[in-house]
Order: structure tokens, then C-alpha cells, then sequence
């Protein structure tokens, strides 16, 4: 039996803003199914390791594939992308939730939500409706699809937000600190959503500075610092018994 694809497939990525080197060469596979957690101190690569593979930012060198589908490959070691025909397919295959939730503030929070799977996937607008009333549902929003987004709090917003890139029926979902502009109260609100996608079997990549949820959570932890991969392995392992001694520095001042 040949090996199953993966739904994304990052190798070799260099990314540099100017003379400072943000990506030295990073390489991220995630299965479907899969919770990979990204960890790491501010400013070592995490959010545009993210970027890179969300095609918001686009690399020096690497390649990059969404289900086999190529998205950007390394030619004479420089990045060459796919033609945008290709880039727009591609991106249907993933959702983003950003930390500052980034919804359209005249916007209702249904249209917020119906908009993209209507005029992007030019998708039937009774069954978009349909899911997205379930999908707010879910998130426990039902009596909030007319509000505005000033109208509802910090994490209200976000699972709005979350709720918008599921409408999409993406195959994976990226996350970028999506507790980060958050208080505590309203942070384990996101974390219970996350972990009920995550029983669901949801593909996600989430970089998170909450330790004890990128142990609970994910599949695999990723400690990434200076622009590179530390330390990456099963979550207890590298959470509770790293062995290299930049991560065991990290954590310390969690534990």
C-alpha cells in the first residue's frame, strides 16, 4: 500500500525580510486527522511559518503542496509559484483563524459567515445559510447571526471567526495564536471549541502559547526557535521531558 498524502507538506522553507533570516530551512508535514502544535518564543518563526504556508507571504526557497497538489516548488533553489488559476484551488483546501479575529465589522455575523462560500465557491445559497446556522450552533452563537461584530465580546468574535473558515469546509485549519487578544475566561471559551474540532478529527496546526493545551490537544509539538525546528516530537515527550536545552529554557517559565 502506497503511503496516504499528506494534506499539507512544507519542506525546506526560507523566508527573510530584508538581512534578517526568519525561516532558515523549515520542514512541516501534517497528516489528516493530525493536531500539530507550534511553539516558540516571540520571534522565532512560528506566525510566518503560518504565513508561508498560508501563501500570505511568499517564500525564498521551499516548496509547498496541499494534497499533492503543488502550490510552489524550488527551482535553482528559488521558490517558483503555481499560476494563480492553480493558488486559487489550492487555497480552498485551508481556513485561517487569525488572533485578531478579523471579521468584516459592517458585516452581520451571519453575513460574515455566508459571504465567501456564496461568491468564492459560488455555493448554493440555501445549503450555506444551512450550514452556517449550524455551524453558529455549534459555536453556541445561534441568537447572535443578526448582531454586528462590535456587539459581541473577544471570544464571541473569534467563534465567529472560526465558524467563518468552517464554512468553508476546508481540509485543514491553520490557527495564529487565536487566544492571544484574549482574557483568561474568554481564552478557555476558543480552547473548548478547538478541542471539540479536535474530536472530530479536524486537520489543524495551531501556534498557541498555552503548554498544557498544546500537550492535551495535538498529536505532535513542534518547538521552534531562531527560525528553525528545535525539538519536535509527541507532546508529552517535549512538553514535559524536552531534551534540548533551548526548549527546557522555554518551558521553564510556563511551569
Amino acid at each position: 500500500m502506497s503511503e496516504p498524502t499528506p494534506v499539507v507538506r512544507l519542506a525546506n522553507a526560507h523566508k527573510s525580510f530584508g538581512d534578517n533570516e526568519v525561516l532558515k530551512g523549515v520542514s512541516v508535514e501534517v497528516d489528516r486527522g493530525e493536531v500539530v502544535a507550534i511553539i516558540g518564543p516571540s520571534g522565532g518563526g512560528k506566525s510566518t511559518l503560518l504565513r508561508c504556508a498560508t501563501l500570505l507571504e511568499t517564500m525564498d526557497g521551499g516548496s509547498l503542496s496541499y494534497l499533492g497538489k503543488s502550490a510552489a516548488r524550488e527551482v535553482n533553489g528559488r521558490t517558483v509559484y503555481a499560476h494563480p488559476g492553480e493558488l486559487k484551488q489550492i487555497r480552498s483546501c485551508f481556513g485561517l483563524v487569525f488572533q485578531n479575529f478579523n471579521l468584516f465589522p459592517h458585516y452581520t455575523v451571519l453575513k460574515n459567515i455566508t459571504e465567501a462560500p456564496m461568491l468564492i465557491q459560488k455555493r448554493d445559497k440555501k445549503e450555506v445559510y444551512e450550514t452556517a446556522r449550524d455551524l453558529l450552533s455549534k459555536m453556541g452563537l445561534s441568537d447572535r447571526e443578526d448582531a454586528y461584530p462590535f456587539q459581541l465580546s473577544g471570544g464571541q468574535q473569534q467563534r465567529v471567526s472560526i465558524a467563518r473558515a468552517l464554512a468553508m469546509k476546508p481540509k485543514i485549519l491553520f490557527f495564529d495564536e487565536p487566544t492571544s487578544a484574549l482574557d483568561p475566561e474568554l481564552t478557555g471559551e476558543i480552547l473548548k471549541v478547538i478541542r471539540g474540532l479536535a474530536a472530530e478529527h479536524m486537520t489543524m496546526v495551531i501556534v498557541t502559547h498555552e503548554m498544557a493545551f498544546a500537550r492535551d490537544v495535538s498529536d505532535h509539538v513542534i518547538f521552534m526557535d531562531g527560525g528553525v525546528i528545535v525539538e519536535q516530537g509527541n507532546p508529552n515527550d517535549i512538553i514535559n521531558n524536552p531534551s534540548q536545552e533551548r526548549t527546557i529554557q522555554f518551558l521553564a517559565r510556563f511551569n
